[in-house]
């Protein structure tokens, strides 16, 4: 009984050690190095709609997206829009995903992704600060900062290249919905895709 009390207590602790922030509260600050060798934080972004994309090359749900070009246009949406677009890499050194500036640049020109940024999380820093399980994974910060969506890319938790076809893409979606100035039909949804492989 001790035992799985504290296998229990250890469970719980994981789970709070992930729970997402606050929707429709201040998104958590964050300040990090990129891959371009600038730090970026959320401050500098004051005034800006600013989109967060947990990524790892290794996963087969990321590929997905990347593969059929889905991310890659919702990208150029969210540019089109003057969004401001951070890829987060948390990936801890020596696991799946992790990539130093290098890489992630490679990466970003072999799959023609369009982010501003490109975030080196390697200690996990952002990423447990908004609860990012998986990824894919998305959160949408508006122009005052606030947090308006947080969860899966779209309504297809499938590795299938096929589901990105008819698949509702709740990030445009909510984008769309703040930049009119109307709430955000769809706040929050369970993320899908492979977990983030954090530094142990």
């Amino acid at each position: 009984m001790r035992r799985l009390a504290i296998l229990a207590g250890l469970s719980l602790a994981a789970t709070s050690a992930l729970a997402g922030p606050a929707i429709d509260a201040p998104a958590p600050a964050f300040s990090g190095k990129t891959s371009s060798g600038a730090v970026v934080s959320l401050d500098q972004f004051k005034g800006k709609t600013v989109v967060l994309e947990w990524t790892n090359d290794g996963c087969p749900f990321v590929q997905k997206h990347y593969e059929t070009g889905n991310m890659q246009k919702t990208q150029k949406a969210a540019n089109a829009a003057g969004v401001v677009w951070i890829t987060v890499i948390s990936s801890a050194p020596g696991k799946q995903g992790h990539a130093d500036a290098a890489r992630a640049n490679l990466l970003t020109q072999q799959r023609g992704a369009e982010p501003d940024f490109v975030l080196l999380d390697e200690e996990g820093d952002v990423g447990r600060a908004y609860g990012a399980k998986t990824t894919p994974q998305m959160a949408l910060i508006d122009k005052g900062g606030v947090l308006r969506y947080q969860g899966a890319i779209d309504d297809k938790p499938s590795a299938n290249h096929a589901s990105v076809s008819g698949a509702t893409n709740y990030l445009i979606a909510a984008l769309q919905s703040v930049e009119a100035g109307e709430p955000v039909a769809v706040k929050e949804t369970k993320p899908y895709g492979c977990s983030v492989k954090y530094k142990s």
